[in-house]
């Protein structure tokens, strides 16, 4: 069984960096020279359109790709041709593994021939061959192929390289599934008594399936035991198969009067589409943290030391008012004896 899938997106490798659309020229200098050339998915006939491969196959299937080579310098270039795994760099963007990284998945199920010498303003095609693993698992398997230049400069070797992403699912059950690990939570308050705070947090989110996903989450945070509550979205980016990555929330309007319970809710989406047989692991995790409200409670406090102030005020004008008007009575009535 071989069908395709929703496109992921392409890759080209110069100098070990990603170049985010295809066909894209590179350039080298690997005699003194300037090398230009660019890596195409490709027919027996030639560059296809595609910007890069991808296919489901069942455990032990073999199947014959093509890459174009396309010199477009004036002179023939000897390029050497590398398939390896696939990855995700801390950006999000799509790579394979340098040449002096061992692959242990989805590159080894890809054979291509050592080198390719392209003519001066030539285009070759190269033939490669895909081969399943009898005992393939299910899902994703990312690889990429590349050809490689290298630069001499001195004392250095530099190795520069074009290629483009090769997607490969081994047929079965597909499964998305994204943790929650290490959440952590902090509040933010205000130290304006008369406005809320925030919370603000982080978590890892890890792809425990074994296709790439994306997360579509909701952050919840609860105060006044449940009666008052925030909600937000966090959004999970696109995660390999065992990938892990930092993801930020903040969530607004949180006074912070005590308990806090934060949870957090992801439920993972298949960046290619959910296939049919699916499995769609939804996950939810909650913790809880206690917060002074320190700005309100010095507020308290003020109005509770101004309101004592007054009332001891008011009292003690009550009692002078008394002694007063005690006096005063105490002084007519002298008077009138003394008239008498």
């Amino acid at each position: 069984m071989i069908r395709f899938l929703p496109r992921w997106g392409a890759v080209l490798v110069a100098v070990s960096a990603i170049v985010p659309t295809t066909p894209v020229a590179a350039s080298a200098e690997p005699t003194g020279a300037t090398v230009t050339w660019a890596v195409q998915p490709a027919d027996a006939r030639g560059p296809d359109g595609r910007r890069w491969i991808e296919h489901t196959l069942d455990p032990g299937a073999v199947l014959t790709e093509h890459l174009a080579v396309r010199n477009f310098g004036d002179a023939p270039v000897v390029f050497a041709l590398q398939a390896a795994d696939g990855y995700l760099t801390d950006k999000g963007r799509f790579n394979m593994l340098t040449s002096g990284q061992e692959s242990v998945d989805g590159g080894t199920w890809i054979t291509l021939p050592e080198t390719v010498t392209v003519g001066a303003k030539q285009t070759t095609v190269v033939p490669f061959t895909i081969s399943v693993p009898q005992d393939a698992t299910p899902g994703d398997h990312p690889a990429g192929v590349a050809a490689t230049v290298t630069s001499t400069g001195g004392t250095v070797a530099v190795q520069s390289r074009v290629g483009f992403r090769v997607m490969l699912r081994a047929s079965g059950t597909v499964t998305a599934a994204v943790a929650v690990e290490d959440l952590t939570v902090r509040y933010e308050r205000s130290w304006n008594p008369f406005a809320s705070g925030g919370v603000h947090l982080t978590y890892t989110a890890r792809n425990n399936g074994n296709a790439a996903v994306t997360g579509d989450g909701t952050v919840r945070v609860g105060e006044l035991f449940g009666l008052a509550g925030r909600n937000a979205s966090t959004d999970v980016p696109e995660l390999l198969p065992g990938d892990g990555r930092q993801v930020e929330a903040h969530v607004g309007g949180i006074w912070g009067l005590g308990r806090l319970t934060t949870t957090v809710e992801v439920t993972p989406a298949v960046v290619s589409g959910e296939p049919a047989g699916a499995e769609v692991r939804p996950t939810t995790t909650t913790v809880t943290v206690w917060t002074v409200p320190w700005p309100q409670l010095a507020l308290g406090v003020l109005f509770g030391v101004l309101l004592l102030g007054w009332r001891t005020i008011t009292r003690r004008r009550r009692r002078q008012l008394a002694r007063l008007l005690d006096q005063a009575r105490a002084e007519g009535r002298e008077s009138v004896l003394t008239a008498d």
